[in-house]
Parts: structure tokens; C-alpha cells; sequence
């Protein structure tokens, strides 16, 4: 990995992706949110041309199924700003067993089940590719895991591949990492790894964003990763990561509050982003006239 992304981004920060349905279980304080045990996450690649509000119409369809059943398993989704164009969504459960629980209670629930097919059908035309990805938090490799998920607006995602019988490079890297950056303000991540649907041996890395200055200020602090790591030490993270790391890569994503199922925690807590007013019809007075 290049110096620069040492400097702004290396192994900073995993999503802290409170686990919405269970989001009461996690809270640590007011407005703070740890990530879930079991991270679901659906990905949804757009044809061209098909991302925007042509997206969020299909989507409406499932939130509004999900509302009318009052269902208390939560979601929210993000859009890319960077990469293919595509939505991620994100669930989060106490366990497993949890997990098998809410898909057996949707399976029963013959209404909601045949809304969400019927969603799913005009959702698919829209769709080049999907994809479940299922992650476990990893604690070890987290530090300052919680955040008021609730004001974030963006995600930095980083994926990391580890190379097979490689995993104690790996180890040691991250260990290094979080040392230098414990004596960073404010600095915090939570990682998860792969379980389903990915690469063996692979850590997703979300790092929660209220603005883009936020970008800024990762990189600025880069100095002070450097200087905390020492010379010795970033020698080392280097020979770790060319062992350790078969390939890696990072994305930009903004918050959809219109394709999202918040928690009512999330819409009390910032109700203009998590439930935006419809778009009103211009007045008469503002109307073009007719040609």
C-alpha cells in the first residue's frame, strides 16, 4: 500500500453499523451506537442510467411494505459516489439465530412476503447484479467502535484481501495500527470479517462520515499517524503488508434516507434527513405557461 493511503486511511475505521433492528440492545449513550454481532448486507449494481430517482421509486416500494406491516427489523441504505453505480443495504442483528428468526417471520407474513415480491420484480429490472454479503464484528480489530450513526451522511469502504496462511502478518498489522492511532483524538473504526458471500479472509472497512471536510482532516492527521509509528515501525507495517495483503480497495457512499427503514430512535434524532418531506407541486403562479 502506497504512503498516502498509510498517511489519510490505513486500516481506519470500519463501518459502525449499530445494528438497527436491535438498535435499544446497543445504544452505550445518548446518540451513540456500537456496531451489530451480525452485519447483512445487500449490494445492488445499476444499469446505466438507472441510479437516482428512478432507484429510489422501485425502493419506495419496500420501505412502504415494511412500514405498513410495521415490521421492527430496520435498514438503510447507501449510493455510491465513486466506483460502479450502486446501492448497498445495510442490516444488522444480535445473531444468527436472529437473523433466521426475522426471515422465517417474513416468510409467514403472507402480505408482506407477496408485497416484497412484487417489489422485488420491478426492482430487479433496474439491476445489472446483486449480492448478500454476510459480516461478523471483529472487536479485536475495532477501536472507539461507537457513533451517532443517526447524523452520519457518508461511508469510506475499504475492503481488505488477505493473502491464505497469511492471517498472523495480518494480525500484526492491525495491531500496529490501532496502537498509533489510539493516541489520535477521535479516532475510531469497528471491523468486520467476511463470513458469506465473500473471499475467505477478507475485512470490510466502513468509516462513518458526517461531511466531506471529514476527508480533509483524515488526511491532515496522517502526520501524526507517521510520527506515532516511527520510522522502525512503518518499516515494519510495510513488510506486514506486502506479506499479508493480497489486494485492497476503497469506495465512497452517501446516505439514502428515501430508500432506507430507520429505527424511530433515528428519525427523532434528525427528522428533515431520516424523513424528508415529499417534493410539493409548484404553484400555479410558478408553472411554465403552455406553448
Amino acid at each position: 500500500m502506497n504512503m498516502k493511503r498509510v498517511a489519510g486511511f490505513l486500516l481506519v475505521t470500519l463501518l459502525l453499523l449499530l445494528g438497527p433492528g436491535s438498535a435499544a440492545a446497543q445504544e452505550k449513550s445518548e446518540g451513540m451506537m456500537g456496531p451489530p454481532p451480525v452485519l447483512v448486507v445487500f449490494r445492488e449494481v445499476l444499469k446505466p442510467g438507472k441510479m437516482g430517482m428512478t432507484h429510489e421509486k422501485t425502493e419506495s416500494a419496500f420501505v412502504q411494505a415494511f412500514t405498513r406491516a410495521k415490521w421492527p427489523t430496520h435498514y438503510f441504505a447507501v449510493d455510491s459516489l465513486s466506483g460502479k453505480p450502486r446501492s448497498l443495504f445495510f442490516v444488522g442483528y444480535e445473531s444468527f439465530a436472529a437473523w433466521e428468526k426475522d426471515n422465517l417471520a417474513t416468510q409467514k407474513n403472507a402480505q408482506l412476503a407477496a408485497a416484497l415480491d412484487r417489489a422485488g420484480v420491478a426492482d430487479g429490472e433496474l439491476l445489472s447484479e446483486s449480492q448478500g454479503l454476510v459480516f461478523a464484528f471483529s472487536e479485536k480489530y475495532s477501536l472507539r467502535p461507537s457513533v451517532d450513526i443517526a447524523h452520519m451522511r457518508y461511508f469510506e469502504v475499504e475492503v481488505f484481501h488477505v493473502r491464505p496462511g497469511h492471517h498472523h502478518e495480518w494480525d500484526e498489522a492491525v495491531k500496529l495500527v490501532k496502537a498509533a492511532y489510539e493516541k489520535i483524538p477521535d479516532t475510531h473504526w469497528a471491523t468486520f470479517k467476511s463470513v458469506y458471500g465473500g473471499e475467505d479472509e477478507s475485512y470490510a472497512i466502513f468509516t462513518p462520515l458526517k461531511s466531506l471536510a471529514e476527508v480533509d482532516k483524515a488526511f491532515a492527521q496522517g502526520k501524526d499517524f507517521v510520527s506515532n509509528m516511527g520510522e522502525e515501525g512503518m518499516k515494519k507495517l510495510h513488510e506486514l503488508e506486502a506479506s499479508a495483503i493480497a489486494s485492497s480497495g476503497s469506495e465512497l457512499f452517501q446516505f439514502n434516507p428515501r430508500m432506507s427503514y430507520p429505527p424511530e430512535a433515528w428519525v427523532k434524532a434528525d427528522p428533515d434527513f431520516w424523513k424528508p418531506k415529499p417534493a410539493m407541486a409548484p404553484k400555479k403562479s410558478e408553472e411554465k405557461p403552455k406553448q
